[in-house]
C-alpha cells in the first residue's frame, strides 16, 4: 500500500460512523456478552482452542454480532469476508468460495464468512452454504435479530452453534460510552467533551441495550453542539434529548419480540400485577400489534387463569373483543385497559383448565363406556337394553340433587374438579359440600 492508498483509507475512516471507526479489535476490548467471552466461557474457548465452530449469532440491533465476528478472525488469524443477506446471493457465496480456496493454498490460513441478516435467505440460499461448510472451506458466522428456530434452515443449525447475544446492560453501555470519549484516535476524545450526569444516564436508558444507537447519539450531540468560551463541549440533558429523540421500540411482530412481550403480558396478569401488564399492553399498542390479536389472549386467560372465581371475567373478555373490533385504535385501548386491569385484580383459579387436561388425557389411555343408566332412553326397545333404567331424576331430590354415579366404570373415582377458596369458587365448593348432605331425599 503506498502513500496514497493509505491517506485515502485514513481519510474514509474518518468519514465512518463512530460505531464502525471505534470497532474493538481484541476480545479485550469487546463490551459486553460476558457470558460467552469471560475465560472459561465458549467463544473464550474456541479461541485458545483456535478451533472456531460455525456459529449463529442471534440477538437484538447493537449488541456486536458483527464486532464479535471479526474479532473472533483477528485473534485466530482467519481470512474474514462479509455478506449481508438483503443484497447477497447464491452468485455472491460461490465468488467468496473462490477467493477462500485461492487463499487456503496460498497462505494456508483458515476462512471465515460472516453473513449478516442470515435469515434474509431463502432456503435455497442456505443450502448453498453446507456443502462448503462440510468441507471447512468456510467457517460460517451467520447473524439474526430472529429467533434462528424459526428462520434457519434444520441442515443449517445442526452444523452451527446457536449463540444468543444480550442487550447491552447499563454498566456495558456507560463503559462504551466512556471509552469513546477518552479515546483521541478513533472516537471522541480530541473534543474535549463534558457530559452531565443526567445526560449520561438518559443517553443509557434511551439506547436501550443498543451500543449503535447510543454511539450514534452522542456522535450527533458533540459534533451539533459549539464549544464554550473554555473550549469544553458540554452535553446537557436537553442536547441529549434532541439527539437521541424518541426511543424506537424494540417489538418485532413477526419475531421473538412478539412472544416475549405478549408472555410477559399474560404472565403479568396471571400475577395479579396490573402495572406490569398496562406497562406491556403499551408496548404492544405503541409497537402496532394487532388488537385483535390481544382481545384473542385476553378471552383464553380469562377462562384458563380466572374461570369460575370470578365468571363475570370471560364475559368482560368477550365484550372486550367485540368493543375493540367496533372502536378500533386509538379508543380501543381505553376498552383494553379497562379489561387488563379488571381480569389482573381479579380472583383467580385455574381449576377449569386443570380440570379439562386431566380429562383429555384421561380419554387418550383410558377406554371409557356410558354407564346404563346414563344412556338415551327416547327411543323405542331403549329400556330392554337397560338404557335408562335406574336413572334419578336430580330435581326430584331434595336440593336437586341425587348420588348416583355419572362417571364411566374404568374411572368412577376419579375426581377433575376442585374448585379453589378464591372468589367465586369458594361458594361453588360450600355448594358442593352442602348438596351431599341428606341427598337421596326426595322433595
Amino acid at each position: 500500500m503506498d502513500l496514497f492508498d493509505m491517506a485515502q483509507e485514513e481519510n474514509l475512516k474518518s468519514l465512518a460512523p463512530l460505531a464502525d471507526r471505534i470497532r474493538p479489535k481484541t476480545l479485550e476490548q469487546v463490551v459486553g456478552q460476558e457470558h460467552l467471552l469471560k475465560p472459561g466461557k465458549f467463544i473464550y474457548r474456541c479461541i485458545a482452542a483456535k478451533r472456531i465452530p460455525s456459529m449463529i449469532f442471534y440477538g437484538p440491533s447493537g449488541t456486536g454480532k458483527t464486532t464479535l465476528a471479526k474479532v473472533i478472525a483477528n485473534e485466530v488469524e482467519m481470512n474474514f469476508y462479509q455478506l449481508n443477506a438483503v443484497t447477497s446471493g447464491v452468485k455472491d457465496i460461490r465468488e467468496v468460495v473462490e477467493v477462500a480456496k485461492k487463499a487456503m493454498t496460498y497462505d494456508n490460513k483458515p476462512n471465515l464468512l460472516f453473513i449478516d441478516e442470515i435469515h434474509r435467505f431463502s432456503k435455497n440460499q442456505q443450502d448453498a452454504l453446507l456443502p462448503y461448510v462440510e468441507e471447512g472451506v468456510l467457517t460460517l458466522i451467520g447473524a439474526t435479530t430472529e429467533n434462528p428456530y424459526f428462520e434457519v434452515n434444520k441442515a443449517l443449525l445442526s452444523r452451527s452453534s446457536v449463540l444468543k447475544l444480550e442487550s447491552l446492560t447499563h454498566e456495558n453501555t456507560r463503559l462504551l460510552l466512556e471509552r469513546t470519549l477518552m479515546d483521541k484516535k478513533d472516537g471522541l476524545g480530541r473534543y474535549n467533551v463534558k457530559i452531565t450526569k443526567e445526560a449520561m444516564e438518559h443517553l443509557i436508558t434511551a439506547s436501550m441495550g443498543d451500543g449503535r444507537r447510543a454511539l450514534n447519539a452522542l456522535e450527533i450531540a458533540v459534533l451539533s453542539t459549539k464549544a464554550n468560551s473554555e473550549g469544553i463541549i458540554e452535553i446537557t440533558l436537553p442536547i441529549v434529548e434532541e439527539s437521541t429523540q424518541q426511543n424506537v421500540i424494540q417489538y418485532d411482530k413477526g419475531g421473538d419480540q412478539h412472544y416475549d412481550v405478549i408472555s410477559a403480558f399474560i404472565k403479568s396478569i396471571r400475577g395479579s400485577d396490573a402495572d406490569a401488564a398496562l406497562h406491556y399492553l403499551a408496548k404492544m399498542l405503541i409497537a402496532g400489534e394487532a388488537i385483535e390479536f390481544i382481545g384473542r389472549r385476553l378471552i383464553i386467560l380469562a377462562s384458563e387463569d380466572i374461570g369460575n372465581a370470578d365468571p363475570s371475567a370471560l364475559s368482560m373478555a368477550v365484550n372486550t373483543y367485540k368493543g375493540i373490533t367496533i372502536t378500533g385504535m386509538p379508543e380501543a385501548k381505553l376498552i383494553l385497559a379497562q379489561c387488563v386491569t379488571y381480569l389482573a385484580t381479579a380472583p383467580k383459579s385455574n381449576a377449569s383448565y386443570t380440570a379439562i387436561n386431566q380429562a383429555f388425557d384421561d380419554i387418550k389411555t383410558i377406554h371409557t363406556e356410558v354407564p346404563l343408566h346414563l344412556r338415551d332412553s327416547h327411543y323405542e326397545s331403549a329400556s330392554s337394553l337397560g338404557h335408562g333404567n335406574d336413572y334419578k331424576y336430580p330435581h326430584n331430590y331434595k336440593n336437586n340433587y341425587v348420588a348416583q354415579q355419572y362417571l364411566p366404570e374404568s374411572i368412577k373415582n376419579k375426581s377433575y374438579y376442585h374448585p379453589t377458596k378464591n372468589g367465586h369458587e369458594a361458594e361453588i365448593r360450600k355448594y358442593l359440600s352442602g348438596i351431599h348432605k341428606d341427598s337421596d331425599e326426595r322433595k
